[in-house]
């Protein structure tokens, strides 16, 4: 599958219009996260280099993890369904590149799709196409208690 967007049909898809109103949390608002595909299958967002990076004015690796814990995540709850919630147990970081500019791009796939755990890897790449970091995020899912 490309990792091309297209953005007529992924901005009005289900999975985006979930994710849309469930939000995406402080912390990753606060980094300035946009979605711009939500799906079970896969899931992509971005994230401004500027305003994310460390003293020496590259991406500070953490927010590589803030981006692929987001759309890991949220993806295991898509998948989950109504009355489960998904939350992470694990997750993995490997920086290859350091962007320095520009936005970085997160394309998250699953690797396990499980009834009571998901696995996600989650390719961060710079606006050259260039993979900075791979993620890897393990979910459990769990039903919601009964209110």
């Amino acid at each position: 599958m490309s990792d091309q967007v297209d953005a007529s049909t992924a901005r009005t898809s289900p999975g985006l219009e979930w994710a849309t109103a469930r939000g995406m949390g402080a912390l990753a608002e606060k980094m300035g996260l946009s979605w711009v595909e939500f799906s079970v299958e896969r899931c992509v967002a971005t994230m401004p280099v500027e305003g994310n990076t460390q003293p020496v004015g590259l991406m500070h690796g953490g927010a590589y993890v803030v981006l692929g814990e987001s759309l890991g995540s949220m993806a295991a709850n898509l998948h989950a369904g109504p009355g489960r919630l998904a939350v992470g147990v694990d997750i993995n970081a490997t920086h290859t590149r350091s962007a320095t500019s520009g936005v970085v791009t997160g394309v998250c796939t699953p690797i396990h799709l499980g009834r009571s755990v998901t696995v996600h890897e989650i390719a961060v790449t710079d606006d050259q196409g260039r993979r900075c970091s791979t993620i890897r995020i393990t979910n459990m899912i769990k039903d919601l208690p009964a209110a």
